[in-house]
């Protein structure tokens, strides 16, 4: 087992999120949840122990509720290790043409200004433990899809990610970029039990922070088999 890590993890109360801070502490290593559904991250704490898990809740859109996660985060654990920004949303109406931008609004706010946020307030106590970024993009960044609004917002996490490593390159700090196809969770209305299990991510991130330092997984592209 690697050292123990100190991990932030945003959009944790479900979906990937919640089964990331399962997986990280299963394996050992410390998690700061914040998520909206105060509840959901405390029956989550309950459940991995206060020792091993902290909730912080807070909106993650929100720049100073997204600093006092952080704050608390250290102030409690003491350093911090790794910050994955896995917030994300997408919208009920596709396209361009027929869509609504009130739900483009929510969702730049989400799967980019929370993506910013996170890096903004996590970077300078990455900097201190050598640490490393993780963002959840998508296949949808790396696509064309036909009016995708979502898409386009998974290409700015993508491309984001790539900068942003360079940017932590020079202090050894290192950044991975998650891109997978259809998982299934919340996010969807129908379960989708033939696509990529929440835990199949949970697992990618596991790996990417628990590489030898020497090794910076930059990018993980994970596909359902079928």
């Amino acid at each position: 087992m690697s050292k123990e890590k100190v991990v932030l993890i945003t959009g944790a109360s479900s979906g990937i999120g919640e089964a990331t801070a399962k997986t990280l502490v299963a394996n050992g290593h410390k998690v700061i949840l914040t998520a909206r559904s105060e509840d959901k991250l405390n029956a989550l704490v309950e459940e991995l122990g206060a020792d091993n898990a902290l909730a912080v809740c807070a909106d993650a859109t929100d720049f100073s509720s997204l600093e006092n996660v952080v704050n608390a985060g250290i102030k409690h654990f003491g350093r911090l290790d790794v910050a994955f920004a896995n917030a994300g949303m997408g919208v009920q109406t596709p396209g361009v043409e027929e869509g609504d931008p009130e739900q483009w609004q929510t969702m730049i706010d989400i799967n980019i200004n929370a993506l910013l946020y996170t890096a903004k307030l996590t970077l300078p106590h990455l900097r201190k433990t050598t640490g490393h970024f993780i963002l959840t993009s998508s296949a949808a960044g790396r696509i064309a899809l036909k009016g995708s609004v979502y898409g386009a917002t998974k290409w700015f996490a993508y491309g984001f990610g790539q900068n942003l490593a360079e940017e932590m390159k020079p202090w050894q700090g290192r950044c991975t970029t998650i891109a997978s196809g259809m998982v299934n969770t919340p996010f969807f209305d129908e379960a989708k039990p033939d696509k990529l299990d929440p835990n199949d991510v949970a697992e990618a991130v596991l790996f990417a922070i628990e590489a030898n330092p020497r090794c910076n997984v930059r990018e993980l592209f994970l596909m359902p088999s079928n």
